[in-house]
C-alpha cells in the first residue's frame, strides 16, 4: 500500500507557490534537493508557478558553492549543480512550504506546523524519515541522498500537480 501524500498548505500569493528546503550547512542535502526539485518542477511545466530555495540553519558556509561531492553526484546524474551558493535560514516567512531534511533541522527552525514538515513526508518508501547528512562519509552517502531526494521530489511534484496549492484548479 502506498502511503498517503500530505496535503500541501495553500499559497500565500495566488498563482504562485514557494518551497524552501533546509538542512544544516546548505552545502549538501538541501542544495541537492533544490536542484532536483527545480528540474522536476520544470519538467512538469510548473516552473512559472512554483519556485524552490534552500538554506542552512548554520552560517558557516554562507556564500560557498555546494560541497564538491554533492556537486559531482548531481553532475554525474545529469543535473546542473553550478549555480548554488549557500545561505543561512532566516525564518523564511514567505515560503508556502518549508521542508527540513532531518529531525534536528526541523527542531532548529521551530518544529512542525501547517507550513513546516520533514522533507521526506513526501517519500513513497519511508515517509517522514531523515535524510542522512553525508558530509562526513564517502561518496556512497551522497548517492543515497540523491536517491532519496529524487524519489521524494517525484512525489512532491505529483502533489503539486494534483493539489495545485497556488489556487488554480482544473475540473
Amino acid at each position: 500500500m502506498t502511503p498517503k501524500t500530505p496535503d500541501l498548505p495553500a499559497s500565500r500569493r495566488p498563482g504562485e507557490y514557494r518551497v524552501a528546503v533546509v538542512c544544516l550547512g546548505n552545502i549538501c542535502r538541501s542544495p541537492m534537493a533544490d536542484v532536483v526539485l527545480q528540474e522536476r518542477i520544470a519538467d512538469a511545466g510548473l516552473d512559472d508557478r512554483v519556485s524552490v530555495s534552500s538554506s542552512g540553519t548554520g552560517g558557516w558556509h554562507v556564500g560557498d558553492p555546494m560541497d564538491r561531492r554533492a556537486a559531482a553526484t548531481l553532475t554525474a546524474a545529469g543535473y546542473d549543480a553550478t549555480r548554488h551558493r549557500a545561505q543561512q535560514w532566516a525564518g523564511n516567512d514567505d515560503a508556502d512550504l518549508v521542508l527540513a531534511m532531518d529531525a534536528q533541522n526541523l527542531a532548529d527552525i521551530g518544529g512542525a506546523s501547517d507550513r513546516v514538515m520533514a522533507f521526506r513526508a513526501f517519500d513513497s518508501e519511508d515517509p517522514g524519515g531523515d535524510v542522512p547528512d553525508p558530509y562526513y562519509g564517502g561518496d556512497s552517502g551522497f548517492e543515497e541522498v540523491l536517491a532519496m531526494v529524487e524519489r521524494t521530489a517525484r512525489s512532491l511534484v505529483a502533489a503539486l500537480e494534483s493539489q495545485r496549492p497556488w489556487g488554480e484548479h482544473t475540473s
